[in-house]
């Protein structure tokens, strides 16, 4: 056996009152003096997280940016740097989602760097590999303060819906990745049911894939296996109608387990095929506002799984287990699609495309979307198949 690990310096900070017992530790340890909150409209205005945040910090607080949108639209985090530079900040606290997480770290990098984000972002070549530009500059500390489960929560990728452009904005920078992240029970019951269904769906999905993928490293196994546990005893509950801090707490800590195997050596692309389609998925939720990230992917994970042509029943076998299905002796895959859109709709997820108030029109401008896709398709890119597979996917899952 043999692997490699890494990590990088993190606190992470669970349970009642976390921002009033822990936020000025976290400022301190980083020796900031101006900590500016970045979040979204409904944060600021719906919650008390922000005047929480400010009675806490006292005169230290340099301010707040509310205006962040779903999927972070490239004029806001621009607007968001402008006013953080404004206010002297040195610390940014992100409050929110996953788009208020992904916007604060282009923030970091907007003040670090002094070139064009157009020259800092993943490039795609004609007939070469897409490459992501190396971002040196130092770049200020960041807390995240997550209010849903979130897999942005401990990453260091950025991507940035910009209306101009074919594909989002991608950012890779490992000195984005936060110094602290705090899960305030109180907080992440501000999320509405709604959202929360959301997103625990997309951390649910994503580790039914992790679980499956070939690994051989003791440390990713265990990572994985243990936010699996944590995601599905949550993930169930939700489908029960039951849901309290402790279970949002569970698929947050999961979310950054999963993350966590990334730097516990796991290996990059690979991948399986119980874990939906990425590149799809994104293309959905980016191209039509009104999809949520964990409608895009309830929407097709089963009809993935039961499309796919893999010869892999050992991984299946992993996946039915681990879904209490035991072993089966009828078609593996049919049995635990069956099953995931089970749980879906007791979760109150959609699990067809049709259901989205997405036109069938618009199948083949959702597949022409998912060639840009950095995570998914860093290679050399075969446009034509990936674009005909993404649409056989989607007629399927309609």
């Amino acid at each position: 056996m043999s692997f490699r690990a890494s990590g990088f310096s993190w606190r992470l900070h669970c349970g009642s009152n976390v921002l009033e017992k822990h936020l000025n530790e976290v400022v301190s340890r980083a020796g900031a003096k101006r900590p500016f909150v970045i979040c979204s409209p409904s944060i600021n205005k719906r919650t008390d997280i922000v005047r929480r945040l400010e009675k806490t910090l006292g005169p230290t607080f340099a301010g707040v940016f509310d205006q962040i949108e779903k999927d972070c639209p490239y004029p806001n985090v621009c607007a968001a740097r402008d006013a953080a530079r404004e206010a002297k900040a040195d610390l940014l606290i992100a409050v929110g989602g996953g788009s208020v997480l992904v916007a604060t770290r282009a923030v970091a990098i907007f003040l670090g760097e002094d070139r064009d984000p157009f020259e800092l972002m993943t490039q795609y070549p004609a007939d070469k590999p897409a490459y992501s530009p190396r971002l040196a500059a130092p770049k200020i500390p960041i807390v995240n303060i997550p209010t849903t489960p979130t897999s942005a929560m401990n990453r260091a990728g950025t991507g940035l819906k910009n209306a101009d452009l074919d594909h989002r904005m991608e950012f890779f920078d490992p000195k984005t990745r936060p110094q602290a992240i705090l899960l305030d029970d109180d907080v992440l019951m501000t999320t509405p049911s709604s959202s929360h269904r959301s997103t625990a769906t997309t951390v649910f999905s994503g580790l039914v894939g992790a679980i499956a993928a070939p690994e051989s490293n003791p440390l990713v196994e265990g990572d994985r296996l243990q936010a699996f546990r944590l995601a599905f005893r949550a993930y169930s509950a939700l489908a029960q109608d039951r849901d309290n801090a402790a279970s949002r707490a569970d698929l947050c800590i999961a979310a950054f387990l999963q993350n966590r195997a990334e730097d516990d050596g796991a290996r990059m692309g690979a991948s399986s095929s119980f874990g939906g389609d990425y590149a799809v998925s994104t293309a959905l939720h980016v191209q039509f506002p009104h999809v949520g990230q964990g409608e895009s992917i309830s929407t097709i994970h089963a009809t993935k799984i039961r499309l796919s042509q893999d010869d892999d029943t050992a991984a299946a076998q992993v996946v039915a287990e681990a879904l209490g299905l035991g072993r089966s002796t009828g078609p593996i895959r049919t049995v635990i699609a069956d099953e995931l859109e089970r749980l879906y709709r007791c979760v109150g997820m959609p699990v067809r495309l049709s259901e989205l108030n997405i036109p069938r029109s618009a199948i083949p401008l959702i597949a022409g979307l998912t060639v840009k896709n950095f995570n998914a398709n860093a290679g050399v890119r075969s446009d034509g198949e990936r674009i005909a597979a993404a649409e056989r996917l989607l007629e399927a899952a309609y």
